[in-house]
């Protein structure tokens, strides 16, 4: 299954802050939907946000901009998916193109009664899927240390990063 999701948005004037900025809060909805879209097409599931990891923001985008949000589940676990979505933005009339954001949202696939249900495994296919896929793991134990959810010293993948023999 291609969980590959392209969206395309125009940066208008209700979007925008008094600088004529795009507001932050704007695009990490536009990223939620994005991330939304390419969890759904992997796992055919209905799909709720569990975790958004952290997103700083590089170079302004500007009112009239046409921002283009690319996203790929970049592992699926037993009822969750990690999903990598990068954000470029251009200037039409310009020229000028630019990365603007990059991060990881979470999403558990669930059924009607809100339920976690199982998640197709993925197999990464490129070398740059490969290096995203074996990272996740990593990903996910700071994700559920942070949460409270696993206990620092279960966290095996993340504290091989920083215990050598």
């Amino acid at each position: 299954m291609d969980s590959h999701t392209i969206m395309n948005e125009l940066v208008l004037p209700n979007d925008t802050n008094t600088l004529n900025n795009l507001m932050g809060g704007r695009l990490l909805h536009w990223m939620d939907i994005v991330a939304a879209i390419a969890a759904q097409k992997h796992s055919g599931k209905t799909v709720v946000t569990a975790s958004v990891d952290s997103v700083s923001f590089g170079k302004c985008i500007r009112l009239g901009d046409v921002v283009t949000l690319e996203a790929k589940v970049s592992r699926a676990f037993n009822t969750s998916m990690e999903i990598h979505i990068v954000v470029h933005a251009e200037n039409i009339p310009s020229g000028e193109k630019f990365k603007s954001n990059e991060a990881y949202y979470t999403f558990v696939a669930l059924d009607r009664n809100g339920s976690p249900l199982m998640v197709p495994q993925l197999q990464p296919d490129t070398e740059d899927e490969q290096k995203r896929f074996e990272g996740a793991l990593r990903r996910r134990q700071l994700r559920l240390v942070l949460a409270g959810k696993m206990k620092p010293d279960e966290a095996t993948e993340l504290k091989a990063l920083f215990i050598t023999d």
